[in-house]
């Protein structure tokens, strides 16, 4: 799970998922980028870009289809599903305030510390994100 977590670290590449996200969602168009097009909306060298999409290739976020030289680039549904079912745990319950607090024992409830959990903000953004994604890809 730690490789997941390394890949969507990176910025480049988590713009490139919200690229592929967004073209797999717009009624016109078929899901999928060429490296040139992904080039051109990012503003970043060819080489770069496509280095960023073998790392999510091999990590199962994206997937390619060639067509004589040119590329063609899809983001892949499944392939945050182990992210998610990982963050869910952590984040909070419906019924549950937003910010994930440490449990004070002296506390009624076990939720009323006011120190946070180290990462709880980041788990609950990563979890949110995840979930979303999944919920879109599911969608489209």
């Amino acid at each position: 799970m730690a490789d997941i977590f390394a890949v969507v670290a990176d910025p480049t590449r988590r713009e490139l998922l919200g690229i592929l996200l967004r073209r797999r969602s717009e009624p016109i168009a078929s899901g999928d980028a060429s490296v040139s097009e992904l080039v051109a909306e990012l503003a970043l060298s060819q080489p770069t870009v496509s280095k960023h999409l073998k790392v999510l290739r091999e990590a199962g976020l994206v997937t390619v289809r060639e067509k004589g030289q040119h590329r063609y680039y899809r983001i892949e549904p499944d392939g945050l599903a182990g992210v998610g079912a990982w963050v869910a745990p952590f984040l909070p319950a419906e019924d549950e305030p937003a910010e994930l607090e440490a449990a004070d024992p002296s506390a009624p409830s076990g939720f009323q510390s006011a120190a946070p959990v180290p990462g709880a903000r980041l788990a609950t953004a990563l979890g949110r994100l995840s979930a979303d994604l999944a919920f879109r890809l599911r969608r489209a």
